[in-house]
């Protein structure tokens, strides 16, 4: 049995090992076009292409985010960083969310005066480089989808940029064919406006969910009552108190809690059926609980302890 559990670590590894490659190969790839797309839509004066640049730079910063999670996440526990650096990634996700806003709130700002005064658009150039762009994110969402996509939140909020993405690229691609072939030069900011609104949604999320984590924010997926009442429900278990559930980093739930139980149980085994419990209900595998007798409640409660 030795060898099938050996296995089984290495299975474990070469997963993580080819999310590293799939991450670290669509990175590159998006960042190089980003530049392109950025020279492009300054030279063929196209806010659409600037703005699916935009959506591309949160791209690439979901992209680095999750490869610098993975790397960082690697690192051990310290004396100094007990958890190791897993919330790292946090701090990253917050800073591209932010990012995200501004980017998007720059596009609206142009956007509304290109609409008072359409200027004109280089719309082959336009479309060529939005056309590679459709290509480059075809490739990096193929090669994301090789990887662990269903285990990994960082893997699976890579993809769903670069899915995003897409659409970027084939709103720029509409914008250029208007342009070009009915000389709709306000083709330009309506598209912009839409791909922002994409790049703001998911700059609002990203925020929204790293500022939850760091204010030590209940996981979503985890109802408190309901890991209230199924800990009050063990035998032996009078009542539950001090109980706090909050994420080290997404996907990493950590619990704490004082259980009161009865004097005549067997306080290891409410402790391992309690861990045991929480881990396969919430798939909490990090909690740490405090058993006390009723004794200790009564004093806690009147303050008066000998």
């Amino acid at each position: 049995s030795n060898m099938g559990h050996h296995h089984g670590c290495g299975d474990h590894s070469h997963a993580h090992h080819a999310n590293q490659k799939a991450l670290l190969i669509s990175f590159f790839l998006i960042l190089s076009f980003l530049v392109v797309e950025i020279i492009g839509g300054i030279l063929t004066n196209s806010l659409a292409l600037i703005s699916d640049a935009g959506h591309m730079l949160s791209d690439a910063a979901a992209l680095g985010l999750s490869l610098l999670a993975l790397k960082m996440g690697e690192k051990q526990a310290s004396e100094t960083k007990t958890y190791g650096y897993k919330r790292f990634e946090i701090l990253a996700a917050l800073l591209n969310g932010v990012t995200l806003l501004l980017i998007s709130v720059y596009i609206f700002y142009e956007a509304y005066h290109r609409f008072f005064d359409p200027p004109k658009v280089m719309s082959f150039g336009m479309l060529t480089v939005a056309g590679i762009g459709l290509i480059v994110n075809v490739l990096a969402a193929w090669i994301l989808m090789k990887g662990d996509r269903s285990e990994n939140l960082n893997l699976r909020s890579a993809f769903l940029h670069v899915l995003g993405d897409l659409l970027g690229s084939a709103g720029a691609i509409v914008a250029g064919l208007l342009i070009l072939l009915f000389d709709w030069n306000i083709a330009d900011p309506i598209v912009s406006v839409l791909v922002s609104v994409l790049v703001l949604i998911s700059g609002w999320r990203v925020t929204k969910e790293s500022v939850h984590i760091l204010m030590e924010g209940r996981p979503v997926h985890i109802d408190l009552q309901e890991v209230k009442n199924k800990l009050l429900s063990l035998s032996g278990v009078t009542s539950v108190h001090d109980l706090h559930i909050w994420s080290i980093t997404s996907g990493f739930p950590a619990l704490s809690c004082h259980l009161v139980v009865d004097s005549r149980i067997d306080r290891d085994h409410v402790l391992h059926e309690a861990k045991a419990m929480l881990q396969k209900h919430f798939g909490i595998q990090h909690s740490t609980i405090q058993i006390e007798g009723e004794q200790m409640k009564k004093c806690t409660e009147t303050d008066i302890c000998n």
